[in-house]
């Protein structure tokens, strides 16, 4: 059995019951270790989980995936995904290998971005697409998910923004002399994604969205140190979000008053937020 197994947003002890269970009953267990992380040591999983646990690089679960099926149709083997299993169409792919080989597969679901963002006060089924934003380089300024957030504002409904993820990169010289040499680990920040997003609008000049507009940003959702702050995109730009992960949402229109109020609880300047409130959603104090 293939067990794919989400462990939840933030430490070892986000894992279900359930989860659990198949971790321990397994010969192998592989932790996919680059489209998300979770906050804390791969030694700490191991001790709560009772088991060694193999980080699976992206190259490990694209190109070999064949060492991770390895004896499944007679062994237990599980695949541990950061948040929920189907966050990440490379899941579905190694799915899809799995079932090709005659091998049952078992997915366990547990919480993710994708909901756990209704923590921010805003309701779920006010969200439309999710978008991605990548780092910059000097001669890489991708833009193809602002058409996604102008869907998304002339429907009034939120955009959440996931923030790139840089783990295992190589500079272009070793790369090309193919030595196992790799840069520090990047992760986006709330700041970064708000500048990146003001330069964008500044060049197309189409009004997605501007620097007033409302936005909330948090970080290490789900953790006991979790960050969320409402206000302005200009204010994201500025304000401390602390260590990673962080993601961004902009606000829609379509604003309910209880949504309202609980972007006040969590205001980075309430004066502010208000004057917002009641310039572009017309509701009041």
């Amino acid at each position: 059995m293939l067990y794919i197994v989400g462990l939840g947003l933030a430490d070892e002890r986000d894992i279900t019951v359930k989860g659990l269970e198949a971790v321990r009953a397994s010969e192998r267990v592989y932790l996919e270790g680059y489209t998300s992380i979770l906050m804390v040591e791969q030694e700490r999983l191991e001790e709560f989980y009772g088991k060694e646990v193999i980080v699976a690089h992206r190259e490990t679960v694209e190109s070999s995936s064949d060492e991770i099926l390895r004896d499944a149709d007679r062994v237990n083997v599980s695949f541990l995904v950061v948040g929920d299993p189907f966050g990440a169409t490379t899941h579905t792919d190694l799915i899809i290998r799995a079932r090709e080989k005659g091998i049952p597969v078992k997915t366990i679901h547990n919480a993710s971005i994708m909901n756990a963002v209704g923590a921010t006060g805003l309701q779920l089924y006010n969200f439309g697409q999710t978008i991605s934003i990548v780092f910059f380089t000097d001669d890489w300024r991708p833009d193809s998910f602002y058409e996604r957030i102008k869907e998304n504002a002339t429907l009034g409904l939120h955009t959440l923004c996931l923030l790139d993820i840089k783990v295992r990169e190589q500079t272009i010289e070793n790369l090309m002399r193919d030595r196992k040499i790799f840069e520090p680990p990047r992760y986006m920040s709330v700041n970064l994604a708000a500048e990146q997003l003001l330069e964008i609008e500044d060049a197309r000049q189409e009004h997605a969205y501007t620097a007033d507009t409302l936005a909330v940003g948090v970080s290490r959702l789900g953790s006991d140190d979790q960050i969320i702050r409402a206000g302005t995109l200009a204010q994201m730009r500025d304000h401390d979000f602390g260590k990673p992960l962080h993601s961004l949402v902009l606000v829609g229109h379509r604003l309910h008053l209880l949504e309202a109020e609980i972007l006040r609880e969590n205001a980075i300047d309430l004066d502010s937020l208000n004057q917002v409130l009641k310039r572009d959603y017309d509701i009041g104090e």
